[in-house]
């Protein structure tokens, strides 16, 4: 007997046959080609679904999609804010030595100046009368300490490190004093010597409190006692705070938010001789006002030279293309934290075409809540400040005692993201744009982020002064200890 046969069209790995039926329809020549004509239309409705979704992208998302988290989130890598006192730390010991201060500046280069003479008071084993306040700045603001900040506080948080009274004793207010401009970034054998000056005069006055300390060299427990002092001691006074702290709630509820420290303000411009993309009458009123301006010592400054030094705040509308080729989209909120732009809409418009949700404090508050600041620039400062350490990002568009000081308190409550531009390098690239050898889109986008990669904040220690700096100069070039605590006051966790 043979063996059965297997059945026709049976797979050879099992599979059950087709029906009769559907085999001889297959075999048809007609229904061949219908299947044929069926599968190359689905083949075309496929690929012109997809031609369509690429071209129904908002244009404004498509020169570079970045993911949400790289926008907006920062890694401070395990490391902390560390300020205790070492095991050495000593509580401060009486004496008939006092020091008086006038701080001189704008709020933060009056604000790092306190707590720089905290420090020196500290070294000098002084007593620190309350600084006054600068009253002859550009600001011309009348404002006293208590009126920015929270006196009873800040002698009570220092009360461990260093004595502080609101003012001398009646027994010294006549009393002659010692006049004695500090030298600039002096370490602490510059301060044994300074304390000769207290055997003649129970009082040594300081006219100037900004830079008077080095960044470097310090011995930790004076680094931290800055810190301290910055950071936790010196705060606002209440009104400020209640105000400051209501504006922040309003921006986070309408979602994540930029801080922008526009410095495009007259008195920047004219200080720093940037005149691009201004009018010649503009550029006029500038140069006039350098002439004018007694304490600018440099006044004959070439413009073209300076922005391609990358010494220029940059304009409105940079930081609008800068932004957008970081990959922020047009809906993100943005808080304008500075004075009045100059040219105001003139030029703040070509920023809103990017991003029109721009805010500011006029804004956010109520002319009322406003009010009891009005004609005080250092309380409204203030506000800006509190507003750019709480924001999501920080962005400043030129350095400066502010840029500065909020940079550096960002990295100290956590390494908050702040993306700082690199000037030099994107006006080489908006200078490409001019030319038309390159167009806002993926290439500029891909440049910008690249350059960018490694100034968003992420720890790192101090800059030590550039290369080929000699002397005192070279001190000058360092990086600022309020720019960035990192090791003094910023440890890795578990380590102190």
């Amino acid at each position: 007997l043979s063996p059965p046969k297997p059945p026709a069209m049976a797979s050879r790995r099992g599979a059950p046959p087709l029906p009769l039926r559907l085999r001889r329809l297959l075999r048809s020549p007609i229904s061949r080609c219908a299947c044929f004509i069926v599968a190359l239309t689905v083949l075309l409705v496929v690929l012109s679904l997809r031609q369509i979704a690429r071209v129904d992208l908002p244009r404004s998302d498509l020169p570079h999609q970045v993911p949400n988290e790289q926008l907006w989130v920062s890694n401070g890598y395990g490391y902390h804010a560390c300020v205790t006192p070492t095991h050495r730390y000593i509580g401060p010991i009486e004496s008939d030595r006092y020091m008086t201060v006038r701080s001189n500046g704008g709020l933060n280069q009056m604000r790092t100046g306190i707590c720089d003479m905290i420090a020196v008071a500290r070294l000098v084993n002084a007593t620190l009368v309350i600084p006054q306040l600068d009253k002859r700045s550009f600001w011309q603001d009348t404002s006293t300490f208590k009126d920015i900040f929270n006196e009873p506080g800040f002698i009570k948080a220092l009360e461990g490190d260093v004595h502080i009274v609101s003012d001398l004793p009646e027994s010294l207010q006549s009393a002659p004093r010692a006049r004695k401009h500090f030298t600039s970034w002096s370490g602490a054998s510059y301060y044994e010597d300074v304390k000769e000056l207290w055997k003649d005069h129970k009082v040594v006055h300081v006219p100037k409190s900004d830079s008077r300390l080095a960044n470097n060299g310090l011995p930790i427990d004076i680094q931290r006692l800055r810190c301290r002092c910055l950071y936790q001691a010196l705060r606002f006074s209440d009104p400020i705070e209640d105000l400051g702290k209501k504006l922040v709630e309003r921006l986070k509820s309408r979602g994540k938010f930029i801080a922008l420290h526009l410095r495009y303000e007259k008195d920047m411009l004219a200080f720093t001789g940037c005149t691009y993309g201004l009018s010649e009458s503009e550029a006029d009123e500038l140069r006039i006002m350098r002439e004018k301006t007694s304490h600018w010592k440099l006044k004959d400054i070439n413009s073209t030279e300076q922005r391609s030094g990358g010494n220029c705040p940059l304009t409105p509308h940079e930081v609008g293309m800068f932004l957008r080729a970081m990959g922020y989209t047009k809906s993100t909120w943005i808080y304008i934290a500075a004075g009045e732009i100059y040219g105001g809409d003139k030029y703040i418009s070509k920023l809103r075409s990017y991003f029109p949700n721009l805010v500011s404090k006029e804004v956010l508050a109520t002319k009322e809540e406003l009010e009891k600041f009005k004609n005080h620039a250092s309380q409204v400062a203030a506000l800006d400040y509190i507003i750019s350490v709480e924001s999501d990002v920080f962005i400043p568009s030129h350095s400066g005692n502010m840029a500065r000081a909020v940079e550096g308190h960002r990295r100290f409550l956590g390494h908050r993201k702040t993306l700082t531009p690199d000037r030099r390098g994107l006006v080489e690239l908006f200078g490409l744009l001019e030319k038309g050898e390159l167009t806002e889109g993926p290439k500029l986008s891909s440049l910008v982020t690249k350059m960018h990669k490694y100034r968003q904040g992420a720890p790192r220690k101090r800059y030590a002064s550039l290369p080929g700096s000699k002397g005192r100069t070279r001190l000058r070039t360092e990086e600022s200890f309020y720019e960035n605590p990192f090791p003094e006051c910023i440890c890795l966790t578990g380590k102190h």
